[in-house]
């Protein structure tokens, strides 16, 4: 259980056991709030990978080959709904479920149901529920073990107001 890191940046980081409840890939600009989702997803059995913004995103997607990536909105160099778009528009990309974990407005809500996102998180976000939702995401693209089937409705694309 080492870290590897990106050779841009530094700012990926590498941790959990391998293939046990699927990869995560996390994009926020804000190093907190990265830690904070990167550990609560560890604690569960992710592996979880993160990203500074959506440009360092889309460096890393290829490589890392999430099962879920989620992304904050407001970020620098490349916003959260345009990353979703890109990863959207990429045939290699196209079929990882989106999670938004942001402060989002309703605009915003609107432009990522556009850009293809699954879920809204709307920050502050209870650390449950943000790992029930990833790992719903996870299931349905076969990240965790297929005996575990992710239940009809656990990852539609509506806002979800924790607290």
């Amino acid at each position: 259980m080492g870290k590897t890191r990106t050779q841009g940046g530094g700012r990926a980081y590498s941790r959990g056991v391998p293939g046990l409840s699927g990869r995560v890939l996390v994009v926020d600009d804000n190093r907190v709030i990265r830690q904070l989702i990167r550990v609560n997803l560890e604690l569960e059995g992710f592996e979880v990978v993160t990203a500074a913004d959506g440009a360092e995103c889309l460096e890393i997607v290829h490589r890392v080959r999430p099962d879920v990536v989620t992304l904050d909105v407001v970020m620098p160099r490349l916003d959260g709904l345009h990353t979703a778009a890109r990863l959207r528009a990429d045939a290699r990309t196209r079929d990882i479920p989106i999670a938004i974990i942001s402060a989002c407005t309703q605009f915003e809500v609107d432009g990522g149901r556009s850009a293809g996102v699954d879920v809204f998180l709307a920050k502050p976000f209870e650390p449950a529920e943000m790992v029930r939702i990833v790992r719903a995401l996870a299931r349905r693209c076969g990240g965790e073990g297929e005996q575990e089937q992710a239940a009809p409705g656990d990852a539609e694309p509506v806002v979800r107001h924790a607290g």
